[in-house]
């Protein structure tokens, strides 16, 4: 009788560990799976956030260059050459003749 109750208490031991192994495995897995989702986001949010520096750079970079456009705006000289050379204004009597840059050729 004693063999018999132990090979019954064994069984239900190895039951267990089994139940107990298989709920472990399946915890750990749920774990794992969302500290992996967790570091993908952190992930595309670190890169969301370069690129958007990168974009703020690139803005700044043009607002400068816009200000000191409009600073040279303000001078009657430089609006008188720009007006010339961008919209085609004479002074009385010039002649204007434009020479395509090598760039307006390409295109």
């Amino acid at each position: 009788m004693k063999k018999s109750t132990k090979k019954k208490s064994s069984k239900k031991v190895a039951k267990r560990m089994l139940v107990f192994g298989f709920f472990s495995v399946v915890i750990i897995s749920v774990v794992f799976i969302s500290i992996l989702k967790i570091v993908n986001q952190i992930v595309m949010k670190y890169n969301e956030a370069n690129e958007l520096e990168k974009k703020m750079a690139d803005l700044e970079e043009k607002e400068e260059d816009l200000n000191n456009e409009i600073k040279r705006l303000q001078d009657e000289e430089y609006l008188a050459r720009y007006a010339r050379e961008k919209y085609f204004y004479s002074k009385d009597g010039e002649l204007i003749i434009r020479i395509p840059t090598e760039e307006e050729e390409t295109q």
